[in-house]
């Protein structure tokens, strides 16, 4: 592995990058070896109350501005992410552990987001009707939000940024941003793009910190029109509480519980494969991860088979090093709640592979557990009913499609679910009555094209999906015109 330099992670206020109010740094360790790559300034609520501050001061000329002269600074940033695409992948590795192939895809992907939000400077934004009275023209436009506080997680700290900046952007809104404490220098590096390509100063404002600690005042903050959350449901739910109080907009997306049907039809090769991709791709630290897979029981013991073979063949280590599959967990906190759930699940299910920490050599350094795959659970265990944020997953025998359709709902939340068969009408069964925002076909329940709204469904999400044009609805007020020549 190379080595890294010590990184300075600043505040950007008005158009300045500072230090935090009081002074106090958090560090950024390399959770796959424990290694000090950086510092990051801890914003105070008076820092918050600056960048609010800020982005109102900007925000009419902002919003005046054409929709094709705002397209050009997400362009320009764009294609200067995309030239630094390797060092910004090899950061997001080092920083919240993501294998360096992957990092790499999510960095080249929020490039295309913002090429794609760029785009909607030249696409419709709001519609035409024909009134009652002949000499009216009756047509809606759309107009900015105002000032939008962003609330971002760790485990997508490129993709996740670039999503929600990008329309909030496009749209004419300005923004106080609160990135992730696990992954802020990678998030910073979209800001920075934004503010080499010109940005002007207070259009986008970024903090960092603990959530605890800033985040219900951004929630709470008057002086912020709307809230885009990704993260956990029961922050979420608080945040929902907390931003009623003002009438808040609100956009959240939060945990998924993802369950896959494997039919006694499907490829058992694809399948096997898609659901290992599912659940130990980044450590299972995804809200679309695979969770929960219910097998036709004439295939059940066949894919258990080989599904731990996948699992016990996966390579977990640093992300930087090569052949690597798996990494780290993104911190000690992390990967010891997740060892606690397991150890309950141990209880009440049998472990057919992993389920604990990995002290292996140089895998002692970091955060390390294997994939698991656990079976005989009872329907109600907690790895069955609540999201854990690792590389586990449970798999149970079905009779048949109603069997398994049933207790693939049989959970709060409603993000993303897959099944394998090649019958259409099975496939078209399942789309109908499953209860997931985003359904797959024939493919893992994680993944989504960049042009597509992406969202879920029950304790998975609330308010407008995000992505694709579907970011319209969050990010603009629709204004309806009676206009009618003068007398």
């Amino acid at each position: 592995m190379t080595e890294q330099r010590i990184l300075e992670g600043k505040l950007l206020i008005d158009g300045d990058w500072r230090a935090g109010g009081s002074g106090a740094e958090l560090e950024a360790r390399d959770p796959g070896n424990g290694d000090l790559i950086g510092t990051l300034a801890r914003a105070t609520t008076g820092d918050v109350d600056d960048a609010v501050a800020a982005a109102e001061r900007a925000r009419a000329e902002w919003a005046g501005l054409a929709a094709n002269d705002r397209a050009n600074y997400l362009s320009a940033a764009a294609s200067a992410l995309d030239d630094d695409a390797d060092d910004w992948a090899k950061l997001m590795t080092t920083e919240m552990g993501k294998p360096f192939a992957e990092a790499k895809v999510e960095c080249l992907r929020a490039g295309k987001i913002l090429r794609f939000f760029a785009g909607e400077a030249h696409r419709p934004v709001g519609e035409h009707y024909s009134s009652d009275i002949a000499q009216t023209w009756l047509f809606t436009r759309r107009e900015p939000v105002g000032v939008v506080g962003i609330i971002t997680p760790w485990n997508f700290p490129a993709a996740i940024p670039a999503w929600k900046l990008a329309p909030a952007l496009i749209f004419g809104n300005t923004v106080v941003a609160k990135l992730a404490e696990d992954a802020g220098l990678t998030g910073l590096r979209i800001a920075r793009a934004l503010v080499d390509a010109g940005l002007p100063p207070g259009v986008l404002n970024v903090v960092l910190g603990s959530g605890s600690e800033i985040g219900p005042h951004i929630t709470e903050h008057p002086g912020i029109h709307a809230l885009s959350f990704t993260g956990s449901t029961e922050v979420g739910h608080s945040i929902l509480v907390s931003a009623a109080k003002g009438a808040k907009r609100v956009q959240l997306e939060m945990g998924g519980h993802n369950p896959v049907i494997v039919r006694s039809d499907a490829d058992l090769d694809a399948a096997v494969a898609a659901v290992a991709l599912g659940a130990f791709a980044s450590a299972g630290q995804k809200c679309t991860a695979t969770r929960r897979v219910y097998v036709h029981s004439s295939r059940y013991e066949d894919f258990v088979e080989r599904l731990v073979e996948a699992a016990e063949s996966t390579k977990v280590g640093h992300g930087l090093d090569e052949g690597t599959k798996m990494g780290p967990l993104v911190n000690e906190a992390q990967l010891q709640k997740v060892l606690d759930s397991l150890e309950r699940t141990a209880k009440e299910g049998t472990v057919r592979t992993g389920g604990s920490r990995l002290t292996e050599g140089e895998l002692a350094r970091g955060n390390y557990i294997g994939p698991t795959v656990v079976t005989d659970l009872p329907h109600d265990a907690e790895l069955a009913c609540e999201e854990v944020f690792g590389p586990a997953v449970a798999v149970w025998p079905v009779a048949n499609d109603d069997a398994a359709i049933d207790l693939a709902n049989g959970t709060r939340y409603g993000l993303s679910a897959a099944i394998f068969t090649r019958d259409l009408n099975a496939a078209r069964t399942f789309i109908d009555q499953i209860k997931a925002g985003i359904v797959h076909v024939n493919s893992q329940t994680a993944g989504a094209d960049v042009h597509v709204p992406f969202g879920g469904t029950a304790s998975s999400a609330y308010g407008p999906h995000e992505q694709g044009r579907s970011a319209m609805e969050f990010y603009t007020q629709e204004k309806t015109v009676y206009l009618d020549p003068s007398a």
